[in-house]
Parts: C-alpha cells; sequence; structure tokens
C-alpha cells in the first residue's frame, strides 16, 4: 500500500508560480508511474501530468502544457509539479495518485490517492 500527501498548494496572483511536491511512503514508489489531477467545484476530476517510473517520459493535459511540468525524485520518494504562468482557470484542488502507466489521463486507472492541496490563482 501507499500513503502519498501533497504540499505546496496556496493563493498567487495570475501569472505567479507554484512548486506542489507529493510524498510518498513505501519502498515500491519508483515502480509506480505518477499522475496529478485537479479538480474545480462543480467540476469533474480533471487529469493534468503524469510520469513514467523512472522520470523520463511524462505526458501533459493540453491546458497544462508548456506552462507546467511533472518530475520526480525516487531517492526522496516524491514527485513535483511546477506550474508556471498560472492563470486563475487552474484554482482548483490538485491530488497525486499512482498508475501503472503514465500515459493514462483517466482517474479511473489511478489506485492510491493523496488528500489534495488547495490552488487559489487570483486575476
Amino acid at each position: 500500500q501507499v500513503q502519498l500527501v501533497e504540499s505546496g498548494g496556496g493563493l498567487v496572483q495570475a501569472g505567479g508560480s507554484l512548486r506542489l511536491s507529493c510524498a510518498a511512503s513505501g519502498r515500491t514508489f519508483s515502480s509506480y508511474a505518477m499522475g496529478w489531477f485537479r479538480q474545480a467545484p462543480g467540476k469533474e476530476r480533471e487529469f493534468v501530468a503524469a510520469v513514467n517510473w523512472s522520470g523520463a517520459s511524462t505526458y501533459y493535459a493540453d491546458s497544462v502544457k508548456g506552462r507546467f511540468t511533472i518530475a520526480r525524485d525516487n531517492a526522496k520518494n516524491t514527485v513535483y509539479l511546477q506550474m508556471n504562468s498560472l492563470k486563475p482557470e487552474d484554482t482548483a484542488v490538485y491530488y497525486c495518485a499512482t498508475t501503472v502507466n503514465y500515459y493514462y489521463s483517466s482517474p479511473t486507472y489511478y489506485n492510491y490517492w493523496g488528500q489534495g492541496t488547495q490552488v487559489t490563482v487570483s486575476s
């Protein structure tokens, strides 16, 4: 079993940056691909980005491509989401989750989830 804890959320002005972290427990972290999702009030959970087990391959939603970067440090059991050029529409609770293939964008294929961290972008 894997436990995930997100951090790094907060309030930022449009155009600003934040870096989210997701710390995982357990010795099997490096065997999982990892993803980030977000959910705004009244909306479905939306795929943001994913990274394969080694960090060499990544996959992004079109809405964040060129602005967000996902990376992982297996020595620290941590996956990151660097968010630049933030927009008010990026406001949501951000979740990290585990999966077996980094090219999955449906939450159905993700098993372990963190509790989420709030990101609010003011205009």
